[in-house]
């Protein structure tokens, strides 16, 4: 980040910290050019002894310090905040959104048009920096502005651009995503156990399994089709556990629980 931005996050709860501990260690920002803000001072002193980043419990403060404001509070309490904090968003400070649902035109309603504002659905492996981000640009904002979201949110992970129109597809399958990957998880390790390996054992052997698969999918030329073919022999194991997901219909069960995720992120917008 260029040394005269500051980031101000309003709201000190996982994914700002998670944002805050990735800023640090890429090296995309330091302690001194971040501060939060959150009225629980119980997360403030723990974001601030963990990360020497100022700290304070007014969220006007926090952005009248910062050029670039993330907005890190629960959908529920972003109308409050934004009415808080609106006289001091003037057109030159940046506001990054990770409410869930709330669109660019609900912002920009309470906050001014003028204001260059950028939607972002992030998912919770940012916790360990190896998330991936969905950013969707408002009307104000300029090829500079969405350079500067990327930079932030590639500390945590991979980023993607998309127009706002598709970020209830995006939150159904990338938002919602790790919640499919951590039950699908759950079934394997349980039928490990149920096919005689110790709990344990089943649990270490399905995250790995996963681990190495999407890093495997991750560096590989080749398309996922073709990796699960290579995979399978013909007659063998991984064709016969394949069979039963062809059965069972696993595809329409995928595509069900991706489109219920979207239909729902939909009805959440217009709440």
């Amino acid at each position: 980040m260029p040394d005269h931005q500051t980031i101000g996050f309003i709201g000190a709860g996982n994914m700002a910290t998670a944002l805050i501990k990735g800023l640090l260690a890429s090296g995309v920002a330091d302690s001194t050019g971040l501060v939060a803000a959150d009225k629980d001072e119980k997360a403030l002193r723990r974001i601030g002894r963990d990360f020497g980043v100022r700290t304070c419990s007014c969220n006007t403060q926090a952005v009248s310090d910062s050029s670039v404001v993330v907005l890190a509070v629960k959908p529920q309490h972003v109308r409050g905040v934004l009415e808080e904090i609106r006289e001091e968003m003037i057109p030159r400070r940046l506001l990054i959104s990770i409410a869930a649902g709330i669109p660019v035109k609900t912002i920009q309603n309470i906050v001014g048009s003028r204001i260059p504002v950028i939607r972002v659905m992030p998912n919770t492996p940012a916790l360990v920096q190896q998330g991936v981000s969905a950013l969707a640009a408002g009307e104000s904002c300029t090829s500079d502005h969405m350079d500067v979201a990327k930079r932030i949110f590639g500390a945590v992970g991979e980023t993607v651009e998309v127009k706002e129109d598709l970020m209830d597809a995006v939150t159904a399958l990338s938002g919602s995503g790790p919640g499919y990957i951590f039950r699908i998880m759950e079934c394997m390790a349980a039928a490990g156990v149920r096919v005689g390996l110790p709990e344990e054992t089943a649990y270490r052997l399905v995250v790995q399994s996963f681990l190495g698969a999407a890093y495997l999918a991750k560096t590989s030329d080749d398309s996922l089709e073709e990796l699960r073919r290579k995979v399978t022999s013909p007659g063998g194991t991984t064709a016969a556990g394949l069979a039963v997901f062809d059965e069972k219909g696993l595809e329409d069960i995928i595509t069900g629980a991706v489109r219920a995720a979207w239909t729902r992120s939909r009805d959440l917008a217009k709440e």
